[in-house]
């Protein structure tokens, strides 16, 4: 899985500090492939579209009543959801700034909304511990699906092609395949705050509230390998792989960013890694196709773009 000549670096220059937000950044978003631009929500109701080469905001989306928690972006970047205490999913067009649709049915505030591969279907998961699919070429308001297994709050989504995969505070996370109609359960034993699959499926990353990531075997729940070393106990936060899926990267309650190797799970240096926001991390991503540039949104109201040196 890992290339043999050793992990890549870990962006660690700061390149851009992208600071319209007023208030905590609880989620930023690469657009997907080549495309050079960020979205990121917050606690101002807001989400902002940057340029994050050249440090700018292109616009801002205002319809939210309510914190944004989630965002995902469309395949085609033509369109992108948002969620958050608003009980509803909100549906924009990129260019317009305009919300297309906004679907209820939620009884309470929605943190993870997440579309499949053509964006044709949407999944969130809420705070009433549901998961809802919903069919955007129909004009039905119902959902297509409700998945209600856990028994707590549903915190991260991943729909991949066959399988959906749902993290909740309950301690689970759940791998429902579509195909098959089977489900299969994960218990940690804490609450789940992040769920990312390898490219290839068969493995993903846990984030728990014991300040642990786990790499799963997708088909079987046997842990891999155990990530340790940051702060995680009391707050949403992300971890995602490094470029090539070398190694792990994610931030913590301090504010720092870590990094393990992989394969041997060891925390790549600078251990312990510096404080680079002035609170918690809440979100990390790497660059879908760059190798050199990755980014984190911050309680402290900020979200950062940080590259290698060699990437410009």
């Amino acid at each position: 899985m890992a290339p043999s000549r050793g992990p890549a670096q870990t962006p660690r220059t700061l390149h851009k500090t992208l600071a319209n937000h007023k208030g905590p950044v609880h989620v930023a978003r690469y657009a997907k492939g080549t495309a050079k631009y960020v979205l990121s929500g917050g606690q101002d109701r807001t989400v902002r579209l940057w340029n994050p080469d050249l440090g700018t905001e292109i616009k801002s989306y205002a319809a939210h009543g309510y914190e944004v928690l989630s965002l995902t972006v469309a395949h085609d970047n033509s369109r992108f959801a948002s969620s958050g205490g608003d009980r509803q999913v909100f549906l924009w067009d990129v260019m317009t700034g305009q919300t297309i649709r906004r679907i209820s049915g939620h009884m309470g505030k929605i943190f993870a909304v997440e579309f499949n591969e053509d964006a044709s279907v949407l999944a969130s998961g809420s705070y009433d511990s549901t998961v809802r699919l919903w069919d955007l070429k129909s004009q039905n308001r119902a959902p297509i699906q409700t998945l209600e297994e856990a028994r707590d709050a549903v915190q991260a989504i991943h729909v991949g092609g066959t399988y959906i995969l749902t993290g909740s505070v309950d301690g689970h996370v759940r791998t429902y395949d579509l195909r098959m109609g089977e489900l299969r359960t994960d218990f940690f034993g804490h609450p789940v705050t992040a769920v990312v699959p390898s490219q290839d499926n068969q493995t993903y990353l846990a984030t728990t509230l014991d300040a642990h990531i786990r790499l799963m075997d997708m088909s079987t729940g046997k842990m891999l390998n155990d990530f340790k070393g940051h702060a995680s106990t009391s707050y949403r936060i992300r971890s995602c792989f490094g470029h090539g899926e070398a190694t792990v990267v994610c931030g913590d309650e301090n504010g720092s960013v870590w990094a393990w190797d992989l394969v041997d799970a060891a925390p790549l240096q600078p251990n312990p890694p510096p404080k680079v926001h002035e609170r918690v991390i809440t979100w990390i991503e790497h660059h879908p196709v760059d190798a050199g540039e990755l980014i984190t949104a911050s309680a402290d109201g900020t979200v950062k773009v940080w590259r290698t040196p060699s990437s410009g």
